[in-house]
C-alpha cells in the first residue's frame, strides 16, 4: 500500500497511447516538430490568453530555470520556508538563478502578504543585501494547502507595490485546480502570477512538465537557460505529446480529482479513529495525520508506506499520506482497516 508519494504509479493509458501515437516516422528536433508548436495554442486556449510555453522533464528543472529568468544573480527569491524549491531541489534554483531563497513561516505550508512583509525587513536596497525581486509560492502547497484566488491577489498586490515577480511552482496545480474548481486563468495570471510551473507528472504523465509565461518579455531568456541547463529534449515531441495529451478532455483535472477525491477520503475515516487528528486542512491529495507512534507502526506492519513529515513528539508523530490517480481501492479500504483496528 504505497502513499508514499503522486510519483509512486506509472502514466496514464491515455499517455502511453500518445506516447505511441507520436512514434511515427521522422520529425524535427529540439522542438520544431507539429506537436511542440501546437502547445502554445492549447495553453493559451486554457488559460484564455497569450502565454509562451516551454516544455521540460522535471520540476526541478522547471522552477530552477524560470527563477533565473525573474532574478538578477544579486536578487532574493522569498519562499515558505518548507517549499520544494527551499528543501527538495539540491539548491538547483540558487544554482542557475545565482540569487538567494529565503524562506519564511506560514501556517499550513503558505504565506501572507504579512509573512512576506516580514521577510523584507532590512532588504532596503544596500549594496550589502541581496535585493528581493521575486515571490515564489507552490500551488498546492507543501502541506496539501491551496491558495485562493483572494489570497493570491493579496500576495500579487503586495509583490507588485514592492516590484517583486510573481512565481508559482505548479507540481501539483492540477490538484489544487480540482480543489478550487475555477477556471485556470482565474487562479493565475489574473490573480498576478507572472509564471507558472505546470506540473503533468504528478497527474500521471511519465516525465513532463511546462513552463508558462503570461509576460512574453520575462521569457527572453529562457530558451538558452532551457538548453544551457541540459533540458532542451532532441525528441521533444515525446515531451509535448504528453502535454498535449494531459490537457485533453481536462484528463489532467480529472485525474487530479480521483486523487483529491481518494485523500478525503483516507482523512475522514482517519478523523474517526480515536488518536488521530488532521495536522492541516486537507484540499488536496496530501493527508497529514498527527497520530500515537505506535498507530503508525501498526499501519507500517500492515504494510503501508508512508512519510514522517514531523518527528515524533509526545508521542505522536505526523504522517503525510499521499495519493494519486492510480491509488487502488482496495489499498485504500486495507489501510482504513488496518487504521481502525485496535
Amino acid at each position: 500500500m504505497n502513499f508514499a508519494s503522486d510519483n509512486a504509479y506509472g502514466a496514464l493509458p491515455e499517455i502511453w497511447s500518445a506516447l505511441q501515437a507520436a512514434d511515427h516516422g521522422a520529425e524535427l528536433a529540439y522542438g520544431n516538430d507539429p506537436i511542440t508548436q501546437g502547445l502554445t495554442a492549447r495553453f493559451a486556449e486554457l488559460f484564455e490568453r497569450e502565454v509562451t510555453v516551454f516544455p521540460v522533464l522535471t520540476g526541478t528543472a522547471a522552477n530552477a530555470l524560470a527563477l533565473a529568468c525573474l532574478t538578477p544573480p544579486f536578487g532574493a527569491i522569498l519562499c515558505h520556508r518548507d517549499s520544494h524549491i527551499m528543501t527538495s531541489e539540491c539548491g538547483a534554483p540558487e544554482f542557475f538563478s545565482g540569487a538567494k531563497l529565503i524562506g519564511l513561516d506560514g501556517a499550513s505550508g503558505k504565506i501572507t502578504p504579512q509573512t512576506i512583509a516580514e521577510g523584507l525587513t532590512g532588504l532596503d536596497g544596500s549594496v550589502h543585501s541581496v535585493q528581493p525581486k521575486v515571490v515564489s509560492l507552490s500551488q498546492a502547497s507543501e502541506w496539501g494547502t491551496v491558495y485562493t484566488p483572494s489570497e493570491l491577489t493579496a500576495i500579487s498586490e503586495m509583490a507588485r507595490a514592492k516590484g517583486l515577480k510573481l512565481h508559482m511552482d505548479g507540481a501539483r496545480f492540477a490538484n489544487a485546480m480540482a480543489y478550487l474548481n475555477c477556471s485556470p486563468a482565474d487562479a493565475t495570471w489574473r490573480c498576478g502570477v507572472d509564471v507558472l510551473c505546470f506540473g503533468a507528472t504528478k497527474a500521471g504523465a511519465l516525465a513532463a512538465e511546462a513552463v508558462i509565461f503570461f509576460d512574453k518579455a520575462l521569457a527572453e531568456e529562457f530558451a538558452f537557460r532551457r538548453k544551457r541547463g541540459g533540458h532542451l529534449a532532441s525528441k521533444m515531441r515525446f515531451v509535448s505529446a504528453q502535454l498535449e495529451a494531459m490537457l485533453k478532455d481536462d484528463l489532467w483535472r480529472r485525474s487530479a480529482a480521483q486523487a483529491n477525491s481518494v485523500a478525503g477520503r483516507i482523512a475522514r475515516a482517519l478523523e474517526q479513529v480515536p488518536g488521530i487528528e488532521m495536522a492541516a486542512p486537507v484540499e488536496t491529495n496530501m493527508v497529514f495525520a498527527r497520530m500515537p507512534v505506535e498507530k503508525a507502526a501498526q499501519l507500517r506492519a500492515g504494510g503501508a508506506i508512508f512519510h514522517d513529515w514531523l518527528p515524533a513528539q509526545n508521542g505522536k508523530l505526523v504522517a503525510r499520506i499521499a495519493t494519486a490517480f492510480a491509488t487502488p481501492e482496495e489499498h485504500v479500504a486495507r489501510f482504513i482497516a488496518l487504521a481502525k483496528a485496535d
